[in-house]
């Protein structure tokens, strides 16, 4: 009976999670947001010489700053010569094959970006949405898996191939599930989201820790709205199902433990860090679980709180006004 219950509940949450808030309201709809993706990593694997490593950076002036650093180099012909080699790397050459095959026209993530744009320019008119431009790294020869910045936005697509790919990331496997294609506009998106979440640095501890990674994950759902929570925190529908099932338990051992004002940055990273699971509450619990919770926290919050904008929650620093107003507190089963 517990394992039908389970199944039952994974399928409600998974369709819970496609179906709720998806609806694009038609005033965030309508907002003028054209979403252009260029994959440089065509012509930089076409280039043969220096002149022409020389002029696909020329060309692309600030991808070759922000992205490939180019002004920490004492001169533009020392990356050049450091790059050339790179162009004519059999390794990299079968990533740039299978990564063609594998993202195609990439009108998926594009569509995915325009909408997100949109519900982030709905809410901060101001917002300017970044140029966004794919690369082939040599799985970080050439730079990260995702840069984001105010101007520029970089999806290393050889990082999620996925499992097929012939080489993949150097990653433990828990980690090697994030590179997953559906999982990487939501994790461009969280990292957008740094540029609006305000924390108060000077009061840290596992709770505001929690709330703060709350804070980004409501900030990444409430711009992807159609967007399954399982590919916004990186969970399986299996995993999502348990927690949300355990979650009185699970809220009761940080009461239990009084771990929520903890300031020891080895107990926090616990909670918070990246780790297969999170043995201190079960053996099967995923890790980040505090990440997790942090985000039911900012839900209740929000529930309790309509008026308050997804603004004026970014820019709220106090993260104890948060907690007390959520009033979170979910029933040990």
């Amino acid at each position: 009976m517990y394992y039908r219950f389970l199944i039952l509940a994974v399928l409600l949450l998974s369709f819970g999670c496609k179906k709720k808030g998806c609806d694009i309201p038609e005033e965030v709809a309508e907002i003028p947001v054209q979403v252009k993706i260029e994959r440089l990593e065509k012509s930089f694997f076409e280039a043969d010489t220096k002149q022409e490593v020389a002029q696909f950076l020329n060309e692309n002036p600030l991808f070759a700053e922000k992205y490939l650093q180019r002004s920490e180099y004492p001169a533009d012909s020392v990356l050049v010569t450091s790059l050339l080699p790179l162009t004519t790397n059999a390794s990299l050459d079968t990533l740039v094959q299978e990564a063609n095959k594998r993202f195609g026209d990439m009108e998926q993530e594009r569509e995915q970006l325009e909408t997100a744009f949109k519900f982030i320019k709905h809410y901060y008119p101001e917002f300017n949405p970044p140029q966004v431009k794919t690369f082939v790294t040599g799985l970080g020869t050439l730079g990260n898996d995702l840069f984001v910045s105010d101007s520029l936005l970089v999806f290393g697509i050889d990082y999620f191939i996925g499992k097929n790919a012939t080489y993949r990331p150097q990653a433990y496997e828990y980690i090697l599930t994030r590179y997953e294609r559906e999982k990487m506009v939501p994790a461009a998106m969280l990292l957008l989201s740094n540029r609006f979440n305000k924390a108060n640095l000077t009061d840290r501890n596992l709770l505001s820790e929690m709330i703060n990674m709350g804070k980004a994950y409501y900030f990444v759902k409430a711009v992807m709205p159609c967007t399954p929570d399982s590919l916004i925190i990186s969970y399986t529908d299996q995993q999502l199902a348990d927690i949300h099932h355990n979650e009185g338990r699970i809220w009761a051992h940080f009461i239990e433990k009084s771990l929520l004002y903890e300031k020891n940055p080895f107990q926090i990273q616990k909670y918070i860090g990246e780790r297969p699971s999170t043995p201190e509450i079960d053996s099967k619990a995923p890790g980040r679980l505090g990440t997790w919770v942090g985000w039911q926290i900012v839900n209740t919050y929000m529930e309790r709180n309509p008026n308050v904008t997804l603004p004026e929650l970014m820019a709220e620093t106090d993260y104890r006004k948060i907690f007390n107003e959520s009033r979170y507190k979910p029933k040990k089963k």
